[in-house]
Order: structure tokens, then C-alpha cells, then sequence
């Protein structure tokens, strides 16, 4: 049913993307909106991976510099039946994480300090498997598409709005100018975020099924969601068009499940993660294991690069 959604929203996102180049130029500007999103999505194919590791300074790590992380990275993408994506640390308190890459053989995954150092081991599972999952369903590149899309609508609505103003294009004239201007970014906005929270959820069982402890992820959630806002995320701020990405919302302020958020409403998440539960056979409440002691990311053993 996911898949379902997510087809039909970017089906409808690429119809208005052609339908803004085709109110600003008829069939011409139609045909050039087309060429533009497909340079663009080009682009972003080949380059979105790398701009946004640099973008969080990420820092590779690897078997010798971050031996617990990376460990459990192989072994989750084992399970997974995946090619051992490329592992990455970011310097940030705030606990977090996210993956990207165009397909599974040029995937990277990436964890925050404060991540590792805030959940145990099998909450740690959990979010990284629900990484994986992104990378498995291929949610790195729909994600990407959809918010190049999204940056070309609003492209499109400045360029009509600098330089369509004054004709009476296709009937818009000065007022239907200045509508589509407000309208066809905000309906990008939504489409991209519907597609966004769908996908989360498909991630959140994904990650189930590959780390095997849905309760883990679970209460992983809970404690990411409860410290993510009251950490800034500065990097993020700078730069909110790559929330999505994250598992939990990095910005300040977002805490509803409604057209606006990137990410569905946790409390939520945690519902259809002990539906799963149940339905796998084991039926704790992932309360419960929030007491579990810390995994090897205690700051007194922090090896390689966050040491």
C-alpha cells in the first residue's frame, strides 16, 4: 500500500512540475520544465550522496578506526541481504541518523556521536537496521527525486512570478500568476512530505524485520524523539531541506502529524512497531527495556574517531 502511495504522490508531483512549465510557456515551457527537472534529478543522482555527507562533515569510519559501529553495520546488512554500504560518524550531540546513496551498491549510512552515545546496542540495531531498510526500498532515490522535484517547482513558480507577471499566459494573468507562485510550491511541499512519512513507516518495519527487535527501534525512537529538540542541530537548520533524510525530525518544532511534517508522529511509529511485536511473538513493552544497560557506546570506551 506504501508503495502504492509513494508511486501515485510522485506521479502527481511530476504532473504539476509539468503543469507550472506548461501555464508559464504552453508546450514549450512544458518541454523545457522537463529537460530542467531532468538535468537537475541527473545531478542529484551522481552527487547528492557525496553533497550531503560533506554538508554534515561526515567521517568515514572502518572496521579498525570504529570496530563496534562498523560491526554492527555488517552484520545488519548481512542480515539484510545487502552489499556493505560505506559507514560514516558525524560529530553531533544530537542523537540522529540517516542514509543515502543513488542503490544499494553506493550506499552510506551515517550516525551521530550523540546516537551512539545516548542508546544501547540493540537500540542502536534498530536505527541502523531502519537505515538499511531506506536503503533496501530504495527510499534514498525517491527521496532525492522528490525534493529535486520540489526545488524545480519552486524554481519555476520565481521564474513566473519575475517574468510571467505582465502577459496573460494561457489566461493566468497578474492574479493566477501570483497564485500558482504561493500554491504549486506549497502543494510541492506537501506531496514531498506525505511521501516522506509514508516511507518512514515502511523503513520502521523494515528495520524491524532485518535487526529481528522491533521493540529495540522502538524505544530507540523514544529516546531519540525526547532529546532530538532539545539538542539544536545547527548543520540542520542551515540546511532543513535534508530533515527528511533523518529518522527522527532534526529541526526544532516539529512534533505533529499533519500535511507539514517530514516525519509521522513518534508516539505513532511506536504503535505500529509493537503491532509488530505481537505479531512476531514477543509482546514486552519497549518501556520496559529502556532500563537495559548501555551497548559499547559508553564514553568510557568510545574507540576510534569520537573517542
Amino acid at each position: 500500500m506504501n508503495h502504492m502511495r509513494t508511486f501515485i504522490l510522485l506521479a502527481g508531483m511530476t504532473a504539476l512540475f509539468m503543469g507550472v512549465g506548461y501555464l508559464i510557456g504552453g508546450s514549450g515551457g512544458m518541454t523545457i520544465a522537463f529537460f530542467v527537472a531532468l538535468a537537475m534529478n541527473a545531478f542529484s543522482y551522481w552527487n547528492s550522496a557525496a553533497m550531503v555527507l560533506r554538508m554534515y562533515n561526515a567521517q568515514e569510519v572502518n572496521a579498525r578506526t570504529a570496530p563496534d559501529y562498523y560491526g554492527l553495520v555488517q552484520e545488519l546488512a548481512k542480515n539484510a541481504g545487502l552489499p556493505m554500504p560505506r559507514v560514516y560518524l558525524i560529530d553531533n550531540p544530537q542523537p540522529n541518523a540517516f542514509a543515502t546513496g543513488r542503490n544499494p551498491q553506493n550506499a552510506a549510512v551515517a550516525a551521530t556521536t550523540g546516537l551512539l552515545n545516548t542508546l544501547n546496542r540493540e537500540e542502536v540495531a534498530g536505527v541502523m537496521a531502519h537505515e538499511l531498510a531506506h536503503v533496501k526500498n530504495y527510499d534514498t532515490l525517491t527521496m532525492t527525486v522528490t525534493a529535486t522535484l520540489a526545488g524545480a517547482i519552486s524554481m519555476l513558480a520565481n521564474f513566473a512570478m519575475l517574468f510571467g507577471g505582465n502577459r496573460n499566459n494561457n489566461g493566468m494573468g497578474m492574479i493566477g500568476t501570483i497564485a500558482l507562485v504561493i500554491l504549486a510550491p506549497l502543494a510541492a511541499m506537501v506531496v514531498q512530505m506525505a511521501i516522506s512519512r509514508s516511507r518512514e513507516y515502511e523503513a520502521d518495519k523494515g528495520g524491524a524485520e532485518i535487526s529481528g527487535q522491533p521493540l529495540a527501534l522502538a524505544s530507540a525512537l523514544s529516546k531519540i524523539a525526547g532529546r532530538a529538540h532539545q539538542t539544536p542541530n545547527y548543520e540542520a537548520e542551515r540546511n532543513p531541506a535534508t530533515a527528511h533524510m533523518f529518522i527522527i525530525n532534526p529541526l526544532s518544532g516539529e512534533r505533529m502529524d499533519n500535511l507539514f511534517s517530514t516525519h509521522p508522529n513518534t508516539e505513532n511509529r511506536i504503535a505500529a512497531l509493537e503491532e509488530i511485536a505481537r505479531t512476531m511473538g514477543t509482546g514486552r513493552s519497549f518501556r520496559r527495556m529502556e532500563a537495559s544497560p548501555a551497548g559499547p557506546w559508553n564514553p568510557s570506551k568510545k574507540p576510534g574517531p569520537w573517542g
